[in-house]
């Protein structure tokens, strides 16, 4: 067996990493309380320790030497790393915290407007949002539950499927009772398509083509319109009688239930991914996530969720 390679100080590599990302000696011994003399002694102890060169001091600035290039992602992952962790002992010694990943469009349409009927069954719980499209890693960053549009196989996680999405056309009631009928497919033609671009890639949605080719409409002029790479900026301008928007069932539920927005046509094209609740494996048998699951299962099926109490499982 080979002797254990020993390692550097961690001051020395801690100083390493603030100069990696400030490219700044006093910068980083600024955010270091330290003074720039304090930490320069800290880089030579590290690359006395190395038997390597880790910066080239230039007049007015420095550069990383190629040894430098190489181990700093390693240091900057690991520290990350250490401050997620520390992140999630803080959080879990409160035992209240449970933190849902999200994408952007998903919670402005779908969780943020029903979310006040989990908080009313759970007011114990401190909930708390992160709404981006960069999906989280679970296990290691600061997150208890995603709510994912995909194909539902995540690695070391667990899955539950929510609901199917289908896209359909949908506008303003105001718009069908204009001087311009919308009784026919064809007659998108004399409408302003809304396209939400985000349909392209990962999503896998249908398009405006696919769902014209499927209701019989040829020679469609798709470049015309409106086009949006938000899913509910393009829900939205429908909503305000811009014009038809091929849009999400499940993200536009809310507005088709308050009457903002109607479905002239009975045909919807089913997307090829799904909506499921994920956590990791190490967490799926939490009390709380469990009981937020339960929670987006009755919603997701139209159940009234605020007046019949949660499983305690």
């Amino acid at each position: 067996m080979m002797p254990e390679e020993r390692l550097p100080p961690l001051n020395s590599l801690r100083a390493f990493n603030a100069v990696v990302r400030h490219m700044s000696f006093q910068k980083a011994a600024a955010e270091m309380f330290v003074t720039p003399a304090a930490l320069s002694y800290q880089i030579r102890q590290l690359e006395d320790h190395l038997g390597l060169k880790l910066f080239h001091r230039l007049n007015r600035a420095i550069e990383l030497t190629d040894h430098g290039r190489l181990i700093a992602p390693g240091l900057k992952d690991g520290f990350e790393r250490i401050s997620d962790t520390m992140r999630q002992l803080t959080r879990r010694r409160s035992g209240n915290v449970l933190v849902i990943s999200a994408g952007p469009a998903f919670t402005a349409k779908w969780l943020a407007p029903r979310l006040y009927r989990y908080m009313a069954r759970h007011p114990e719980v401190d909930t708390r949002i992160s709404a981006s499209l960069k999906l989280a890693k679970l296990g290691y960053d600061d997150v208890d539950v995603a709510i994912r549009f995909g194909a539902g196989t995540y690695a070391d996680c667990d899955s539950v499927k929510l609901a199917d999405e289908y896209v359909t056309p949908l506008c303003s009631p105001a718009l069908l009772e204009g001087a311009t009928p919308l009784r026919q497919p064809d007659d998108l033609m004399h409408h302003t398509l809304i396209h939400d671009d985000t349909h392209i890639g990962i999503f896998e949605l249908a398009g405006w083509q696919d769902w014209l080719k499927e209701a019989g409409v040829k020679n469609a002029d798709l470049k015309r319109g409106l086009h949006f790479n938000v899913a509910d900026h393009a829900q939205d301008a429908a909503v305000s009688g811009a014009g038809v928007v091929l849009g999400r069932t499940v993200l536009a539920q809310g507005d088709i239930d308050s009457g903002r927005l109607v479905a002239p046509f009975d045909l919807k094209l089913k997307a090829d991914f799904s909506f499921y609740g994920v956590t990791h494996k190490s967490r799926s048998g939490n009390l709380m996530i469990r009981n937020f699951l339960y929670w987006l299962n009755e919603e997701m099926a139209g159940s009234p969720s605020a007046e019949t109490p949660g499983p305690a499982v």
